[in-house]
């Protein structure tokens, strides 16, 4: 039955439709028992269903004041922030954690070690564990992402406080945060594990936790038992963080180093679980404290945290600045794996015509590829800070330049408080180089993006910012170049660097030495890509060891001076006056010979043709060759399959025909065990005085290994040709070629599918019956007539009882020969002719010629179309040299022959040797 057709509805229909249904979505429902989470998976659903109806989806739903509302939907690179997306196995707290910026009013000394701290061994007893949130680490791999991580409930986190008046309440299940479990081992003391990098078991190094419930004026102990690295700063003086939410509140304090009695050392007692496969040693942090107030909100970090949400506060009051944002551009790069944006600023001013900007050469600076390498950010901060100002520097800056801007690479390795790698598992400045889009995409579209822009300008400079866990000072790291146009070139920014920032930029800790372990890195990527000044600024996480900031801790406010400073040098590398250049150049090259004298002792021309990356340390800050490779669930998903049990399928039979012709070895072993059976059954006529011999004598089938000498008896073999005139001949070697080998056994196997086996005769049969049947039909050779044929020998006496010459009969096509047994040299002997016989007669159906030693006729079965030449056999006699003297012939060479040769008579006369 036709179905009636439906009446057309307009657009304004559908969204009053719409609009009724979306009212049950209002204020007093999302207040009732139906959580947020439900409010946003109807919202979707009923987007969905506009967009089906409509056809498009470019309408979305909203809701203002709890009433919905359509809007357009935004182009897919337009900037927006919306709150940081989780992989949903993280427990989040809802607690919004913010921090004050603050400067402290003198610069804050190092730890001086007093070679007297102690430090605690490891406990035997387990302790009481006050806190773990470990169950971010039960999983494999990434899969999806939420906005506030798991659904589940917060408290699942394990506290045992006992008692709890003065138990510190520790907490880290906050944006950036790290700690995994405390342990409290004392009445003031902790053992305090960190959480590795998501989906990975390395990189411990970032921490940034919360405490609660402390004591004022009680000196507590806190213990990392869980770092990787053999060596830090905090050996050289650093002092870990301390921030405190009732001294910012009431004095405006912020973040400030504490902390004495530090110790970094290894452990005494390592973790067989967690260093017995890999061989890991891991060490401690150590340290006293003493908390200014009671009750207080304090945390503990490695450096002064910088936070994705922090980076999007930022990022909105740029684009709110109307003045700025006549020459500052905001769009979204392209989005994480958890699907947070990496965003990507673009820094120009705006020309009078296309042509003068296009004319504009470019910079590109990235950072934060390293989530626990906040200083980086700090940095970036104060690099936009002075390009987007209104100094006359920044406004040159901003003529002369377009500036690409990446300030936070690695997006979800910040959010979820990583130290080194990205939610794939794997280090993101090891795989610049990569095809995996989706695996690596903030590093894939980076490059993507230079590469781009390389097509439109030329790009003059490319930095990454970092952060560096074990020299002191801030260095960087670029890539010599061997192309003599252009020597020393990339030494010239960095020196300059360190003329404008003297007491906290080291030139001497600058490397510029090209790793092939580092390939993948974004500098040598770049710098692959023919961008001649490509760098990675490193900054410590210590302090300055130079002129008057020796010996102090770096502030935020030092670290934003490096992002001044690195527009001060850019400014003055790329000054049209090139003065400066010069003379930093020349700077160089003597800095450059000064180095190379003390470190070859010898004096060297300053020609420029030396080098110092040969003789330069590695720049490895830290080792991430384990976290090279494929992205881990790729890795696990590889052994997916491995796991799975899957259904066989029953396999049909095949005839015989089938498996031979599939499996070939198996004729090759058949024809091999009939060879054999022959072959036992020929020495069964040989005297066991002489078995010993013969078989030391023989070579192996199957073509086993060994050397020449191990070849006791030389052959020449005939093998069947598609053309008369053609002969292959080869010698049965060690290593001969399994072709050869093969065509011996065919052939092998078409004697013994063809030929009658006779039983050897023995005794007075062998003499006394001299006449042999042949079945073949009657052919009469041509011979001379005073002599007659040439008949061969069915058995031969033993070898020592011949005399006279020997003769070598090997057969011509048309020639079918027989043959009860086939000796292993391929050949048998016949009788000797007449001595009277001054010349040796030669048919058209076999060739006989001279030999001084023995005579022989092929034992090979030639095939249809087969010829052989009696020059070539020689020559090949003479070149290898294989014939053996009568005394050194194999006796089993020896066996019964027959001729089947058409109009030979059907009774032969053998000859007998005089």
């Amino acid at each position: 039955m036709p179905t009636e057709p439906k009446t057309k509805r307009t657009p304004g229909a559908i969204i009053r439709s719409l609009w009724k249904t979306c009212k049950t979505l209002g204020p007093d429902e999302s207040n009732s028992e139906k959580t947020e989470d439900d409010l946003s998976e109807r919202t979707q659903s009923v987007c969905m269903n506009l967009s089906q109806t409509l056809g498009t989806t470019q309408l979305l739903l909203n809701f203002h004041g709890g009433q919905p509302v359509f809007i357009l939907k935004p182009p897919s690179d337009l900037v927006n922030f919306p709150r940081p997306r989780w992989p949903i196995e993280c427990e989040v707290i809802s607690d919004s954690i913010q921090h004050i910026e603050w400067e402290p009013p003198e610069p804050e000394p190092f730890y001086k070690p007093s070679n007297k701290e102690s430090f605690i061994p490891a406990e035997d007893r387990p302790g009481n564990v006050v806190y773990c949130s470990d169950f971010a680490t039960k999983h494999l791999y990434f899969t999806c992402s939420r906005v506030g991580g798991s659904r589940g409930s917060t408290n699942r986190a394990k506290f045992i406080v006992t008692p709890p008046d003065i138990t510190l309440e520790f907490e880290s299940r906050f944006e950036s945060g790290n700690l995994q479990r405390a342990v409290q081992v004392g009445a003031f003391d902790y053992e305090l594990t960190l959480r590795t990098d998501m989906y990975t078991e390395k990189h411990t190094q970032w921490f940034y936790f919360r405490l609660r419930n402390m004591k004022a004026k009680m000196l507590y102990r806190f213990t990392i038992t869980n770092l990787m690295k053999a060596s830090s700063l905090y050996s050289l003086g650093m002092k870990p963080l301390l921030y405190s939410e009732r001294a910012a509140n009431e004095h405006g304090v912020g973040w400030h180093r504490a902390g004495s009695n530090i110790r970094y050392y290894q452990n005494c007692s390592e973790d067989a679980n967690e260093n017995s496969d890999a061989g890991v040693r891991l060490y401690s942090l150590t340290w006293t404290l003493r908390f200014p107030y009671d009750s207080d909100t304090c945390y503990l970090a490695h450096c002064y945290p910088y936070t994705y949400s922090r980076l999007q506060y930022y990022l909105k009051q740029i684009i709110s600045n109307p003045a700025v944002a006549s020459y500052c551009e905001v769009r979204t790069l392209c989005q994480s794996l958890a699907g947070n944006a990496v965003y990507i600023i673009t820094i120009t001013s705006r020309g009078t015509s296309p042509e003068e900007v296009r004319n504009k050469k470019a910079v590109v600076v990235t950072a934060r590829v390293h989530p626990g390498e906040t200083n980086g950010s700090w940095m970036m901060e104060g690099f936009l800070d002075f390009l987007l100002g209104d100094s006359d520097d920044a406004q040159v800056l901003r003529d002369n330049f377009v500036f690409k801007v990446v300030p936070m690479l690695n997006p979800d390795g910040v959010v979820v408080g990583n130290y080194r790698c990205s939610l794939a598992g794997r280090d993101l400045n090891r795989n610049y180089k990569t095809l995996l889009k989706d695996s690596f995409p903030c590093v894939w579209h980076t490059r993507n993006m230079v590469e781009r822009l390389m097509a439109e300008t030329e790009v003059v400079l490319y930095c990454d910012f970092h952060g560096h866990n074990r020299k002191n000072n801030v260095f960087m790291y670029g890539c010599d170049s061997n192309n003599k146009l252009f020597k020393l070139q990339e030494r010239v920014f960095p020196l300059m660097m360190s003329k404008n920032a003297s007491n906290k930029f080291s030139y001497r800790s600058c490397r510029f030495k090209v790793q092939k372990s580092k390939e993948g890195t974004g500098r040598i990527v770049m710098w692959r890509l023919g961008i001649k000044n490509s760098y990675t600024l490193e900054a410590t996480f210590g302090g300055s060891t130079l002129d008057d900031r020796k010996g102090t801790h770096f502030t935020t406010g030092d670290l934003k001076s490096m992002g001044f400073y690195f527009c001060d040098t850019l400014l003055d590398f790329c000054d049209p006056d090139q003065t400066k250049v010069v003379h930093c150049s020349a700077e160089a090259a003597a800095l450059l010979k000064m180095e190379l004298k003390k470190k070859i002792s010898k004096n060297l021309d300053t020609d420029g043709s030396f080098s110092m990356s040969d003789l330069e340390t590695s720049t490895s800050g830290s080792n991430s060759s384990d976290s090279d490779g494929l992205p881990v669930h790729l890795l696990h998903q590889q052994r997916i399959p491995e796991k799975t049990h899957f259904k066989k399928k029953k396999k049909k039979l095949k005839t015989r025909k089938e498996r031979d012709r599939l499996q070939p070895s198996r004729v090759s072993s058949t024809s091999l065990r009939k060879v054999l059976e022959s072959r036992r059954y020929t020495e069964c006529c040989i005297s066991p005085e002489k078995m010993d011999e013969v078989r030391s004598q023989e070579k192996p089938l199957g073509g086993q290994k060994g050397g020449k000498n191990d070849l006791k008896g030389g052959c020449v073999v005939s093998f069947p040709t598609s053309h008369p005139e053609e002969v292959s001949q080869g010698t049965l070697e060690d290593g001969q070629d399994n072709d050869c080998i093969s065509a011996i056994r065919q052939k092998l196997k078409q004697a013994y599918e063809s030929t009658s086996y006779m039983t050897p005769p023995s005794g007075d049969e062998a003499v006394g019956n001299r006449q042999v049947r042949c079945s073949c039909p009657p052919f009469t050779p041509k011979v001379p007539p005073s002599r007659p044929p040439v008949l061969m020998q069915h058995y031969t006496p033993p070898l020592s009882s011949q005399q006279g010459p020997t003769f070598f009969v090997a057969p011509r096509r048309g020639s079918c020969l027989l043959f009860g047994r086939i000796p292993p040299s391929g050949f048998i002997r016949i009788a000797p002719p007449d001595p009277g016989t001054s010349s040796i007669s030669t048919s058209s159906n076999h060739r006989v010629f001279k030999d001084k030693q023995v005579q022989w006729v092929s034992g090979n079965f030639p095939s249809k179309g087969f010829s052989t030449s009696v020059s070539d056999i020689n020559r090949i006699r003479r070149r290898e040299g294989i014939l053996k003297d009568s005394s050194e012939v194999n006796p089993s060479s020896f066996s019964p022959v027959m001729g089947k040769t058409k109009g030979l008579s059907q009774h032969w006369n053998p000859l007998e040797r005089k």
